[in-house]
């Protein structure tokens, strides 16, 4: 999987840089975004530049690709291409290298397409600007179609990004990238927001390309099991310098630097809290189905998507429900805050039945069952202090004003953060630092249930470690059960006490986390663990 020093002495690099300094605007934490990096990429090689955001990775790709913005000027250095020096930035010479000489794969796949282009013609466009005729070009992007693996290649032809599912979107735009052969790929956390099974099939497939076409591949990443999974040499940037860099094997298996050292830990179960066992459940579903239905009537779309799902949670423990996009496990999220109605089956909090309650007795649930959702970014008001985001539940819930405020800087203390920071607004903080004052804001009303839906997906892995030691010292301080949604296996068996598999709306296993995870009865369940990238090296270690 990768290699190891020795052999033949490699080719020239492909691609060369030295000494690279990028500037930051005045102002900024530090001087430089990136400084005195130097590294090489060999045909053939895949490189992969890891750290935590705002470490410079992303930077260094844009550099390359000729891409930076005039606020991030180039302060030294050189950026050298199949032995020749790469033009000045957004320099009109690189119109004839990207996607001739090198390209790049970004992260946010919807995002790089046009929304009302259909994909096909998007990727025509590339060939037209290259001189490709036009009785060529449809044929050129089918042929590409099919070689990244897209079922019904004239179906995506003709389709919008939105009908397109994240998976696919992916490959459509790796097969922009490598329509007209680079000699080096640029790819930028390109499955960072995919499910495991859709990440391990978009790893696979830069694997595979990369052998057919004998492309290099700098893969940027913040995760050390896709790391594992694809790397033959790695180097780990801190503050925009690398810190370490050497075969992945050896990264992997003797990091040197205490940075990767902890980034590496970072990226490892480390067991989930004790909980109280022998307690009646505080939350039980018994036979849920949930169907949606959209479109015209005559031609409506049904999509069952919870379909007889049951499970139980007792007191101070926490259930992790996985499984890939789209297997329902945040509509059953929604189905148990009471944000859908179920057409059968029967919810139940403290023996209580629950399923159609409404009016204020569902405002009086709201104060015993909160939410943690994905997205902190979107999650609080652009405009509200983060005082005020805090202590608004416990306000509409009868708080004094006065004791709800106090209780907020007590959370922001008790999460990590400062009550000096009360004042200041969402864009002022960090990904992580938002996280912190969701959780926060969920506990102000002291829950006895958590709902936590994909809650540290969109942070790098060192971030996700800090979220989640987060949420085991908080339960074991307040004593809540927490239903906690997640496609990553990792992060599942760091987090939870037990396990809910789910696939197209149904549940396939359910069992006490180790029991799952060292053996798992179905076969869906096998096929998540073989593709969780870096699982195994995870489970070794925390085996050991």
């Amino acid at each position: 999987m990768t290699k190891t020093p020795g052999g033949d002495a490699p080719a020239p690099p492909l691609l060369s840089v030295n000494g690279l300094g990028i500037g930051l605007p005045p102002g900024g934490d530090r001087a430089e975004a990136v400084t005195d990096i130097s590294f090489q990429i060999h045909p053939g090689e895949t490189l992969c530049l890891v750290g935590e955001s705002g470490s410079g990775k992303s930077v260094i790709g844009q550099a390359i690709l000729g891409m930076l913005p005039r606020a991030l000027p180039v302060t030294g250095g050189s950026i050298r291409l199949q032995d020749k020096v790469l033009p000045p930035q957004r320099d009109p010479a690189y119109q004839a290298l990207r996607s001739v000489r090198m390209a790049m794969i970004f992260q946010d796949a919807g995002a790089s397409l046009n929304p009302v282009k259909r994909v096909g013609r998007q990727l025509e466009e590339i060939l037209k600007v290259h001189g490709v005729g036009a009785a060529e070009r449809r044929d050129r992007v089918l042929d590409m179609f099919e070689a990244v693996r897209l079922r019904d290649p004239a179906r995506i032809f003709a389709a919008y990004p939105h009908q397109l599912s994240g998976g696919q979107a992916q490959r459509v735009v790796i097969a922009g990238a490598l329509l007209l052969k680079p000699a080096l790929l640029v790819a930028d956390e390109p499955t960072t927001a995919l499910d495991v099974t859709t990440q391990a099939e978009i790893l696979d497939l830069i694997a595979a390309l990369k052998a057919e076409t004998g492309a290099s591949v700098l893969f940027i990443t913040h995760d050390f099991g896709v790391v594992a999974e694809i790397a033959d040499r790695v180097a780990v940037m801190k503050d925009g310098r690398i810190v370490e860099a050497g075969w992945a094997g050896d990264v992997l298996d003797r990091p040197q630097h205490p940075y990767t050292q902890r980034l590496i830990a970072a990226s490892r179960p480390t067991g989930a809290a004790p909980s109280r066992v022998g307690e009646a459940p505080i939350l039980e579903a018994d036979g849920l189905h949930l169907t949606y239905r959209s479109g015209p009537i005559f031609n409506r779309r049904i999509t069952q998507a919870v379909r007889d799902v049951s499970l139980s949670l007792a007191p101070g423990r926490t259930l992790a429900v996985v499984g890939e996009s789209g297997s329902g496990k945040s509509s059953l999220a929604r189905c148990l805050l009471r944000l859908e109605e179920v057409e059968r089956g029967t919810i139940r909090f403290k023996g209580a039945d629950i399923t159609h309650l409404a009016g204020r007795d569902l405002q009086r649930l709201r104060k015993s069952v909160q939410v943690v959702l994905q997205d902190p970014y979107s999650a609080l008001n652009p405009r509200q202090t983060i005082r005020s985001a805090i202590a608004e539940g416990a306000i509409i819930h009868g708080m004094p004003v006065a004791e709800a405020r106090r209780k907020a800087e007590d959370l922001l203390e008790l999460t990590g953060l400062t009550a000096q920071s009360a004042d200041r607004y969402p864009h002022e903080f960090s990904g992580g630092q938002r996280q912190r004052i969701c959780i926060a804001r969920a506990l102000a009303l002291e829950p006895e249930l958590l709902i936590a839906d994909e809650a540290v997906s969109a942070l790098d892995v060192s971030i996700q470690a800090q979220i989640l030691d987060l949420f085991r010292d908080m339960q074991a301080r307040f004593g809540f059960a927490m239903v906690f949604i997640t496609h990553d296996l990792r992060v599942a068996r760091a987090i939870s006490d037990d396990i809910l598999v789910m696939q197209q709306g149904r549940v396939v296993e359910t069992g006490a986390t180790g029991q799952v995870f060292d053996r798992p009865a179905h076969a869906y369940t096998r096929a998540l663990l073989a593709a969780a990238p870096g699982l195994d090296l995870a489970m070794e270690e925390g085996a050991a």
